[in-house]
């Protein structure tokens, strides 16, 4: 397990993290959110090696993180960082020999990984060659093509396209199957609550809530419901109902009491055929507007 405990970070004047504590579970996916200048990359940074925390510490498995443990770590920058003018397989090769991979692994782990991201017939190209979203793929082929112990992504699905979405979302979930923790941040929150099984966020360098994702759900949930029938106008005027949104799809209320809810669904029966109703649980977005606000 990757703990991150009491991590404080300053850039002159300014206090960019403060107390930051959080653990990247083996096994699970981590998703880290937070607005532009939150602190996810300078966490991102310091977990890495590439800046010191000013206080705190970083463990992985209970022991203090030296260079020779970061080795084995997969690594992607928001800044595409591979070269331009080298071919895709080359510099996978490449990169793979300084992780410690003998060249016959190497090739066959970059072979592969371009395969599994829809790379393969292009291993020959250099990467300027490819269009924007596949020099993303690219990017995440560099930080897995090592085997790493863990994986953090600074906004690995910047730039894909839906289809390239779900093929880098099936590689980071079979990763972490095989009990790699992966942590992950991305400003696409609806993707975030698909993936991710655990939940940090993150606001003016503060830890704002951190845990399973259900767990969170359940915290902030209320009484909001979903009506599906012929006629749901009354409700607007319904003792103890405030209309949330209203479409073709039904409509969503808050009910002030659970009593409210049960009068709700009795006037909705007594009114003809209800397709549906049911509680809502809050979505990630619903839940990062709460904590932010």
């Amino acid at each position: 397990m990757l703990q991150i405990r009491g991590v404080g970070k300053r850039f002159g004047t300014r206090q960019v993290l403060e107390d930051v504590s959080f653990d990247v579970i083996e096994g699970r996916m981590t998703g880290f959110v937070g607005g532009n200048g939150a602190g996810k990359t300078t966490t991102m940074r310091i977990i890495l090696g590439v800046l010191e925390p000013d206080s705190g510490d970083v463990t992985l498995d209970g022991k203090h993180l030296g260079s020779g443990d970061r080795r084995g770590f997969g690594y992607m920058p928001e800044e595409r960082g591979l070269y331009p003018k080298m071919r895709l397989l080359e510099q996978l090769v490449y990169l793979a020999r300084l992780h410690g991979l003998d060249p016959d692994a190497a090739r066959t782990n970059a072979r592969e990984l371009l395969g599994r991201l829809g790379l393969g017939e292009r291993e020959n190209d250099p990467l300027e060659k490819l269009s924007l979203g596949n020099q993303q793929r690219a990017q995440i082929a560099a930080a897995l093509v090592h085997d790493p112990a863990v994986l953090v992504l600074d906004e690995p699905f910047s730039g894909l396209d839906p289809m390239g979405v779900e093929t880098v979302v099936d590689v980071l979930r079979e990763r972490a199957a095989r009990g790699v923790p992966v942590l992950f941040s991305s400003h696409q929150l609806d993707i975030v609550e698909r993936l991710c099984d655990d939940l940090v966020i993150i606001a003016d360098g503060r830890i704002r809530a951190a845990g399973p994702r259900a767990d969170l759900q359940a915290q902030h949930a209320s009484l909001r419901y979903r009506l599906v029938a012929n006629d749901t106008n009354w409700l607007d005027a319904f003792p103890g109902v405030t209309i949330a949104d209203r479409s073709a799809d039904g409509v969503l209320f808050d009910a002030d009491t659970a009593e409210t809810v049960q009068k709700v669904l009795a006037a909705a029966l007594a009114r003809g055929a209800v397709t549906d109703f049911g509680r809502q649980n809050p979505t990630l977005a619903d839940i990062y507007r709460e904590i932010v606000r």
